[in-house]
């Protein structure tokens, strides 16, 4: 009689599952993830990205100037004191930083809640869902409401109607958001296959 235990576990590597009918008879059923919660995680994550831009970007848009064009930037430092907004100045590598731990995280719950199955299935889920909000950010929120919404300029900047609705700048950035987001969805993935698969 076939080691059940041991074919399971290899089988459930490829995401099936071989469960015993009979003595020498053996059902074969395939590991898919959620659909449903991969939809409810692609919508909760829109509304808290969302919240999470546009909250403090209303109340102190200094607060991103580092993802402004340079052509904004030094327009608002010829009147206003210069803080560091270069991409490995410590102040934006700090929240570059935290803001990957914290995706690290967010990623390895939303994998375990909708059911991915092994490293490629979690990988696969993640870096799904960090392209969407990547899209969702460049498309939407920079190429529609910032580049529209007046409260999110820099003081002394709104005039610059050209600069802020400029559409390269913001696609080259969403490009390297793509690359970067390999990172915590490679790194997620694999703490997700060692510690749940």
């Amino acid at each position: 009689m076939p080691n059940f235990s041991a074919k399971s576990h290899a089988c459930y590597k490829n995401s099936c599952i071989f469960a015993p009918v009979d003595n020498n008879i053996y059902l074969i059923t395939y590991i898919h993830m959620n659909w449903t919660i991969i939809i409810v995680e692609t919508v909760a994550l829109i509304i808290a990205f969302t919240a999470m831009i546009l909250i403090p970007l209303v109340k102190n848009p200094v607060w991103w100037i580092h993802d402004y064009p340079q052509d904004i930037q030094e327009e608002y430092f010829k009147t206003h004191e210069r803080v560091p907004s270069a991409f490995f100045s410590k102040t934006v590598l700090i929240k570059k930083g935290f803001a990957l731990l914290l995706a690290l995280a967010v990623m390895l719950a939303l994998m375990k809640l909708a059911g991915a199955y092994d490293f490629w299935s979690a990988f696969a889920l993640s870096y799904g869902l960090w392209t969407v909000i990547d899209w969702y950010d460049c498309f939407i929120l920079d190429w529609v409401l910032f580049a529209n919404m007046k409260s999110v300029r820099l003081p002394g900047t709104e005039h610059m109607d050209a600069a802020y609705h400029q559409k390269r700048y913001h696609f080259v950035q969403s490009l390297w958001g793509m690359l970067i987001g390999l990172i915590p969805c490679l790194i997620g993935a694999a703490l997700y296959a060692e510690l749940f698969c």
